[in-house]
């Protein structure tokens, strides 16, 4: 783990890669180790061999990419884990304008981002990501496949491992007991390494890079509209493990056992 962040496990193999165990719940306990692991994409062919990652003894790794992103960046799976593709976006529009363009030339966005509202952006893709059935599909299978001992352990990413990975990682958290401020403390301690991972892009951008900075980080609004979409659609978050993802009652109690055995 890094010094001052107990979530966070360095290695040059996988960017912003952390531990969702070890955080307290609501009832005094604690979200079991070693379950689930978050982490930005796996691009890196050091993966196959880094002692860090090894250490871990993935079974499974989620990725929550489109296939866009698979295609231009195929994941690389630690030695002995197998691969499941959940695409929570397949359901929405492809990007389009200027910000379709922030991981191909960021540079290139120079005079276009006048009249972009780069945080209205973001909220809307949180609120979708709770909303959207596609999206829903997805998260339901991923949390299946948490609950399942012999999957575990789960290691589940995105590109940069902040915005899909971020309400994945919510969405185990809250199911455990862990409350809305302890989920939100998770959701924005990976700050720090998102800029290390997109500091080229931003350098890239010149004066701009303030302009795009909310697509570049996680901020507390954003979380919150999706949690806000949650209690607006389904009641709490209890209606949207159950009417948003689907989740029988014996699914529910046998995610939350996964995630906290001490119960």
């Amino acid at each position: 783990m890094t010094p001052g962040d107990a979530h966070r496990i360095a290695t040059p193999a996988i960017g912003n890669l952390r531990e969702l165990g070890g955080r307290p719940t609501a009832d005094g306990g604690t979200v079991a180790r070693g379950v689930a692991y978050r982490s930005a994409e796996l691009a890196a062919d050091a993966i196959t061999d880094d002692e860090v990652v090894a250490a871990l003894r993935v079974r499974t790794v989620v990725d929550l990419r489109t296939a866009a992103e698979r295609l231009a960046r195929p994941d690389v799976l630690p030695a002995g884990a197998h691969g499941v593709t959940l695409d929570v976006l397949a359901g929405l529009p492809a990007p389009t304008g200027p910000l379709a363009d922030l991981g191909r030339d960021p540079a290139a966005l120079d005079g276009r981002l006048d009249h972009v509202d780069v945080v209205q952006a973001m909220t809307g893709t949180y609120q979708a990501l709770v909303a959207d059935p596609t999206a829903r599909t997805a998260y339901a299978a991923f949390v299946r496949i948490v609950a399942d001992p012999t999957s575990g352990p789960v290691l589940f990413h995105c590109t940069a491992g902040k915005d899909r990975t971020g309400w994945a990682a919510t969405v185990l958290l809250l199911a455990a007991g862990v409350d809305e401020d302890g989920a939100m403390e998770e959701f924005l301690a990976v700050n720090p390494a998102v800029r290390e991972l997109f500091a080229r892009a931003l350098a890239s951008l010149g004066p701009r890079a303030e302009v795009l900075l909310p697509a570049f980080e996680v901020r507390p609004e954003y979380l919150q509209a999706a949690l806000t979409t949650v209690r607006e659609q389904f009641g709490s978050f209890d209606g949207y493990l159950r009417g948003g993802l689907g989740l029988a009652d014996d699914e529910v109690a046998r995610l939350r056992r996964r995630l906290r055995p001490d119960q």
